[in-house]
C-alpha cells in the first residue's frame, strides 16, 4: 500500500477542525479520512506554529512559517554560495601570487 501524502493546506485545515472549530479528534478524523495519530501531530504542530515556533524537521503548515522555512533555505543556499566564492577567490589569489613570483625571476 502506498503511503499517502497531504498538502500543508490540507493539514492546516484539518487541524483547524479541532483547534478552531471545536470538533472532537474522532469527528475530525471521520470528516477528513485521516488517522488519529497524524491528526494529533498536525494539531500539535499547528498550535506550536500559532505560538510562533517554526518546525525544524517537518514542513510548516501555516503560510507564515512556510515562508520562514523558504527564506531559511534561501539563506543557507546563499551562505554556501559565499563559502564557495571565498574559496575560489583565495585559490585564484594564491595562483596569481605564484604566477607573479615566477615572472619576477
Amino acid at each position: 500500500m502506498a503511503r499517502r501524502t497531504f498538502t500543508p493546506e490540507f493539514k492546516r485545515e484539518t487541524a483547524e477542525l479541532v483547534t478552531i472549530k471545536g470538533y472532537s479528534l474522532s469527528k475530525a478524523c471521520d470528516c477528513s479520512g485521516v488517522g488519529p495519530t497524524a491528526l494529533k501531530r498536525w494539531v500539535g504542530q499547528l498550535e506550536a506554529e500559532l505560538a510562533g515556533q517554526t518546525p525544524v524537521t517537518a514542513k510548516a503548515i501555516t503560510a507564515e512559517h512556510i515562508e520562514i522555512q523558504r527564506l531559511k533555505a534561501e539563506i543557507e543556499d546563499l551562505q554556501l554560495d559565499n563559502e564557495i566564492l571565498k574559496k575560489a577567490t583565495a585559490l585564484l589569489a594564491s595562483d596569481f601570487r605564484n604566477d607573479k613570483k615566477l615572472y619576477r625571476r
